[in-house]
């Protein structure tokens, strides 16, 4: 089958689970059937063409449709002009449109797939109206109501009020995608439920894995220039306060690290990412390094004691715990940061959702030295045997087979 997938967000290397998922969604695809790239981006040309280097490798045709950044006053005059336009009578999205329906009939496509279909419903929405029987399928990298919603016990007052809008609004959504799609993709059986409750036909619910290349792992890099064990390790996407990687590593640092100073008062805390300088860079001391975004994470990931996922509100299933696993390093994590991968606390990592219980547990791992190799290789056989990019071809063909049907 002829795939066709469409992207506004494409990135290598990646900076974050959402744009993993997309390269190693490509890279299954690519396997699974003759497979075309569009990527829709706002980036200048010369930030995306290392990305487009690395992609063209698994497509047949890759083109990138660029909405181009004013760069003078005559442009940012031009620009607004365009995103008054855009707000009234949604030119944007029939331009996209047009370019994606032109390349579908052109390349006679069969299949037109959604990465990140969770902020792409507009689109979506305005090519099933033109092409009612174009086979589309949504993928999604999370229930985003849920991811939305999940922090209303975190918050007060007016941005209580803002996040439940929020979340209502994406939860409408959903309903709607569910129905117009012929696929819609959930990263675990977790998520799959949720939208199978929400759709007349739940057969059109698909897993859709989130999955990493095992091979990039198989090498551990040195560590960085100064690195400190013994070591915890916290990464991830941070920008803003009420961010869950944000909300996180707060909780980390004002409740469950001071724990673990008290009976290793050495250890050194890692927080590792894109913009984590922005809110905790002032920390940076003897016992803590945040360092920013990173080219890649491996030298820190794979050189620490512990690898940390404290999340108490998001959704989907998270790359900290796939990626620690295929590095052998041990984890702890709260119940919620381990949803949708079939880990099994004290088999696989360790689970613990209170700050007194979560830093005991990383002191067992850095005390038990053979208790954190046995939870490493567990983990590790658990992700090479079932969240592999070979393992999501097959879910990948799976679901055009689903789509061929007719």
């Amino acid at each position: 089958m002829k795939v066709l997938f469409t992207t506004p967000i494409l990135e290598h290397p990646a900076a974050g689970g959402p744009q993993l998922r997309i390269e190693n969604s490509i890279k299954a695809l690519s396997r699974a059937s003759e497979l075309d790239i569009i990527y829709r981006t706002s980036e200048p040309a010369e930030t995306v063409e290392a990305t487009g280097n690395f992609f063209r490798q698994y497509a047949s045709e890759y083109h990138t449709l660029f909405n181009a950044a004013p760069e003078d006053f005559l442009s940012r005059c031009i620009s607004l002009i365009e995103k008054i336009s855009n707000r009234l009578f949604n030119t944007r999205i029939v331009k996209h449109a047009k370019y994606i329906l032109d390349h579908v009939d052109r390349r006679e496509i069969d299949v037109l797939w959604f990465g990140y279909g969770n902020i792409s419903y507009p689109l979506i929405k305005y090519i099933k109206a033109q092409r009612p029987n174009l086979k589309v399928v949504c993928d999604t990298d999370s229930v985003w109501s849920r991811f939305v919603l999940r922090e209303l016990p975190y918050v007060k007052g007016t941005r209580k009020l803002a996040v439940w809008r929020a979340g209502r609004k994406k939860e409408l959504e959903e309903r709607a995608w569910v129905e117009l799609c012929d696929v819609t993709t959930a990263v675990s059986e977790v998520d799959a439920e949720y939208y199978r409750n929400i759709a007349k036909d739940p057969s059109r619910v698909q897993v859709f894995s989130n999955v990493i290349d095992i091979d990039s792992y198989r090498r551990p890099p040195l560590p960085p220039a100064g690195f400190q064990r013994p070591s915890i390790y916290l990464a991830g996407s941070f920008g803003h306060y009420h961010s869950p990687m944000d909300t996180a590593a707060r909780w980390m640092l004002e409740e469950v690290f001071p724990h673990v100073l008290k009976t290793h008062p050495n250890v050194h805390f890692y927080i590792v990412g894109r913009n984590s300088e922005l809110g905790f860079g002032h920390l940076t001391g003897p016992n803590v390094t945040v360092t920013g975004r990173l080219e890649t994470v491996l030298p820190y990931l794979c050189n620490t004691d512990v690898a940390l996922v404290p999340l108490k509100f998001e959704s989907g299933t998270r790359f900290k715990i796939l990626e620690a696993g295929a590095c052998k390093v041990p984890l702890v994590s709260t119940t919620l940061g381990a949803e949708g991968i079939p880990v099994v606390d004290g088999e696989h990592i360790l689970i613990a959702d209170e700050p007194e219980n979560f830093a005991m547990a990383i002191v067992k791992l850095l005390d038990d030295k053979e208790l954190a190799a046995n939870l490493a290789v567990n983990c590790h056989d658990l992700v090479n045997k079932n969240f592999s990019v070979e393992s999501l071809a097959v879910e990948a063909k799976q679901i055009l087979e689903y789509l061929n049907r007719d």
